[in-house]
């Protein structure tokens, strides 16, 4: 075999060449079928031309090379390194131009068919997923080359086949003009990813089908008709169906929603194959200016998912994307935007089957461009347009027949252009029972929907009360937020607000969160590694990890937040009615009513049940509501703070829960809290250098608190700072206030304390301090007054700001050092972390927990771990009380060393517990990528006064 001295393939803007035009995918029939998974051999090259092509030929000795699995990313597997970037091409920008260096992987398989393969009829090839370019050879004969990573590709290769001793050689390259249609916000990551499959195909088997399942929701009706390219029946005996291909019939159904995902089993068949077919009746629209299903208007509850898996990249199996879909089911998400690709096609599969929205979006992206004003933007280049439209057809000819999928997408980030035309006016002529979506086309010239993403709250308002101007066409199209709510570090803050705007105007249809899941890579010393951790020449940080849950697939805080603001039942004290003892319960449910829950109640005494029952609701019809009378309060329970807590639950096991997981639920105060009360009886008691006042010990030069009994405390005082998070930050290219870098400059992170007195009175000590970061004349006086009754002692802390401050402050509260704490427990908000605008999923309760399962584990270190709403704690021998309720933190290192750390392996453990007890904190919002908190959640820097009463644990502190 001759040595190939060109690669122009590569560099070629066509689609590629040999393979078989798209067709619809499923999961099995009764012909065979034969996975090539497993491992392969496989030799790196650092070019595209490095190698010739003998190892194609048979018998080419590969036993020197090394091995890979396929499916798989060989930069995953210790050849080469990942390269993180948001946008920006990680190579010179030259369409359609790649390097020199351009890492090519040859891959190599043997294999036999099995002894029952059949000797007649074709066979195809199939390549789920390869990026970004490959070259395919078997048994020595060249099939082809094609482009478009996500996208599935098939070769006929039936005239080809051995019964022994095939050998399929793929060689595979980096980098193609194929790369500037995929400019993802993800990890570039080489190889073939997906399933290798070889299809038998025999004489008569099915080519293509359509299953079109629309339904009438005036008459119960569903009407089926499969187009086949090869003529055959179809068999639903569920229905009574026996009808042939192309022929409609129709009968009474129950519908295909989200919510309820009835899936109808049949069989197409055909001469020489039977295909089973999953069917969801089900018609999508746009009707009155809004998106409807079933001739219902849908609220997206979205997430916007990325394929990923911390040690095999974006080779998911089935498991793991089942375990995805059931987690986004068991927290109420009720859409998925495939972002920015489509998925493995088994995901969608299973979005049929549990009940997923899908906007099912195509391979295309090319942010990039944007640095150079979208010049030489290849979806404005006619040149480009026939790869477009192969990705496209690639996309809605796989997927067609997923009820799931009622919108396709363009792609994303891919500016505006005639090829984004072609594509939409293509689909729009092949499928006419969906919607289409492009977020880019502002002027919604070709799409069904006007899109945006991270249009923060007000404008959000703006769009639902039609005050958005913009072209006439785009004012009569429903709105929704293909992505908001960036789930960055800690957050996204601010998604109840966005939540109570799209339930107040119809044409807000929803959104979409950015994203599922960090794309964190296994690393055995980092934990997980991000953008930059691999040498990359260009990169961008941990941008990449901005999910709502952790590498390991571990909800974060935010899945918690989302699932309660998005819960499909709402429980409200009811301000409708004075009558006492009521709730009002609420089914924000689009098409299901309430009889698939049971309802339960549960009444509280300072976070301890002291009785509870189920509670009779009705199956409440979508978007009513229910005055729902609660039992009388349980007579002879000791006095206390009480609450109600409601919560609906699953009645029955499903497919993605148990019975009795919680779906929703609502606490309602019954009574009010007794605050902390310490009469100052104690009397002031100088010693040898010390000031004892009640069970405390202070230093008498400085003020400084020792001990409380016989707890050591250490460096008690004012505390504005926090190690600043993703959102705090903001992104770069950001004209907003970015709280974090204004912070840092005003030096909050360096602030100085000065003692200005220290007063002993009677029965009081008191300390004036002035606390203040060098260079600015801007502070904080402030003042700690100490009082005892003998058995506790109370510090109530005065601060008023001095100076021009322009900014909210991080936090406000005091902060401390014990040396030994491990368990906690408190009464308050709970049982995970919580900040003023990421409070909705906690619960009034009595919680406990160790100090290190305090801490929140986000990928790149950053303020994480308040408990909000805080009456008391007890840790390290203290009990701790507030006045009012507080933020409790605890770590076992100090917010500077937390600020410092790139990795959680970065955080050492020391010997001692800092313990902050905050007045306030600044919310979190979505700034990394979004808006920042709201102005309601502002901590602003203004005259505060708050107390803690403490005591050594046992000491009960209320009175």
């Amino acid at each position: 075999m001759s040595l190939r001295t060109t690669t122009a393939y590569v560099e070629d803007v066509s689609p590629g060449s040999g393979a078989l035009p798209p067709r619809a995918w499923y999961a099995s029939s009764d012909a065979k079928s034969l996975s090539l998974n497993g491992s392969w051999r496989f030799r790196l090259s650092d070019t595209a031309d490095a190698e010739d092509d003998s190892f194609a030929a048979q018998g080419y000795d590969a036993g020197d090379w090394a091995q890979v699995t396929v499916p798989g990313h060989w930069v995953l597997q210790g050849h080469g390194s990942p390269i993180y970037t948001n946008h920006l091409y990680p190579f010179p920008v030259d369409p359609p131009r790649v390097p020199t260096e351009n890492p090519t992987g040859d891959h190599l398989r043997v294999f036999d068919l099995p002894a029952d393969w059949p000797a007649d009829g074709a066979a195809v090839l199939r390549f789920d997923g390869v990026e970004s370019c490959a070259r395919i050879w078997l048994n020595g004969t060249e099939l082809g080359e094609f482009k478009g990573s996500r996208l599935p590709h098939e070769f006929s290769v039936g005239h080809l086949l051995k019964t022994v001793g095939n050998v399929l050689a793929v060689r595979v390259h980096q980098w193609s003009a194929g790369s500037y249609l995929e400019d993802q916000d993800q990890w570039w990551l080489p190889g073939i990813f997906r399933d290798v499959t070889l299809l038998h195909r025999p004489a008569g088997s099915v080519q293509d089908f359509f299953v079109h399942a629309s339904y009438d929701h005036l008459s119960g009706t569903g009407t089926l008709r499969v187009d086949s390219d090869v003529a055959g029946r179809v068999t639903v005996p569920d229905l009574g169906i026996d009808v042939a291909t192309g022929e409609p019939v129709t009968v009474p159904v129950e519908p295909w929603t989200a919510e309820t995902p009835r899936l109808y089993d049949g069989v197409l068949a055909t001469e020489g194959e039977r295909v089973p077919l999953r069917i969801g009746f089900r018609t999508v629209e746009l009707s009155d200016g809004l998106i409807k299903v079933n001739g219902r208007p849908l609220l997206f509850k979205g997430v916007n998912r990325h394929e990923w898996h911390p040690e095999r990249g974006r080779a998911l199996d089935l498991e793991t994307m089942r375990e995805d879909v059931l987690l986004m089911k068991r927290h109420n998400i009720n859409a998925v935007r495939t972002s920015h690709y489509p998925p493995h096609p088994a995901f969608l599969d299973l979005c049929d089957e549990y009940g997923l929205w899908v906007i099912d979006e195509c391979d295309l992206e090319t942010h990039g461009f944007t640095e150079q004003g979208w010049r030489d933007n290849p979806v404005d280049d006619d040149r480009w347009t026939p790869a477009l439209l192969d990705r496209a057809a690639r996309m809605v000819e796989r997927d067609k027949n997923h009820p799931s999928v009622v919108m396709w997408s363009l792609g994303n980030e891919a500016g505006t252009g005639r090829g984004l035309t072609a594509m939409a006016e293509w689909i729009h002529g092949r499928d006419g029972s969906r919607l289409v979506h492009y977020e880019g086309d502002l002027n919604c010239r070709d799409t069904d929907v006007y899109s945006r993403m991270y249009a923060d709250h007000a404008e959000v308002e703006r769009i639902g009360r039609g005050l958005d101007g913009g072209p006439h066409r785009r004012r009569e199209l429903p709105f929704i937020l293909c992505e908001y709510a960036h789930a960055m570090g800690n957050g996204p803050g601010g998604l109840v607000d966005y939540q109570r705007l799209f339930e107040a105007h119809d044409r807000l249809q929803g959104g979409f969160v950015w994203e599922w899941i960090d794309h964190g890579i296994a690393h055995p010393e980092l934990g997980y590694a991000y953008g930059g951790d691999f040498g990359e020449e260009l990169h961008d940080g941990n941008f990449v990890c901005d999910g709502l849950l952790f590498p390991d697939r571990r909800p974060s805080p935010g899945l918690l937040e989302y699932k309660k603001v998005i819960e499909p039942v709402t429980v409200t004290a009811d301000g409708t009615d004075s009558a006492a003892g009521t709730v009002r319960i609420t089914n924000r449910y689009d098409f299901a009513d309430l009889s698939a829950l049971a309802f339960s109640w549960s009444y509280e005494i300072e976070g301890e049940t002291v009785d509870s029952g189920t509670l009779p609701v009705p199956a409440l019809a979508p978007g009513e509501s229910a005055q729902v009378k609660l039992p009388a309060a349980p007579a002879g329970v000791r006095a206390g703070e009480a609450h109600w807590t409601i919560r609906a639950s699953l009645a029955s096991a499903t497919s993605w829960a148990p019975r009795d997981h919680v779906v929703a639920w609502g606490q309602i105060p019954a009574s009010a809290r007794r605050v902390p009360y310490v009469a100052a009886t104690a009397r002031s008691a100088p010693g040898d250098g010390v000031i004892n006042l009640g069970p405390a010990v202070f230093d008498a030069r400085t003020g400084a608190l020792r001990t409380i009994g016989e707890v050591p405390v250490t460096g008690l005082r004012l505390d504005v700072w926090r190690a600043t998070t993703d959102n705090d930050d903001g992104a770069a290219w950001q004209s907003d206030l970015r709280y974090g870098l204004l912070w840092r400059k005003l030096g909050l992170h360096r602030m100085r304390h000065r003692l200005d007195a220290v007063e002993v009175g009677e029965d009081a000590l008191t300390v004036r301090t002035r606390v203040a970061p060098a260079a600015w004349e801007l502070g904080l006086s402030t003042v700690y007054r100490w009082t005892s009754d003998g058995d506790r002692i109370r510090l109530t802390v005065c601060t008023i700001p001095d100076g021009d401050w322009n900014v909210p402050l991080p936090r406000l509260g005091i902060r401390f050092g014990l040396s030994a704490a491990d368990r906690v427990q408190w009464y308050g908000g709970g049982p995970g972390e919580a900040y003023p605008d990421t409070r909705m999923a906690s619960t009034v309760g009595r919680w406990q927990s160790t100090v290190d399962d305090l801490q929140t584990p986000y990928v790149r270190p950053q303020e994480n771990g308040a408990r909000i709403d805080v009456r008391w704690a007890e840790l390290g021998g203290l009990r701790i009380e507030g006045d009012p309720a507080f933020h409790l933190t605890a770590r076992r290192w100090t917010t500077e060393q937390l600020d410092a750390a790139a990795h959680r392996s970065d955080l050492v453990p020391g010997d001692t517990v800092w313990v902050h007890l905050d007045h306030g904190q600044h919310g979190i919002g979505s700034q990394s990528c979004g808006p920042a908190p709201l102005p309601q959640y502002h901590l602003r820097a203004e005259p505060a006064e708050f107390s803690f009463v403490f005591s050594p644990s046992g000491a009960t502190g209320t009175g």
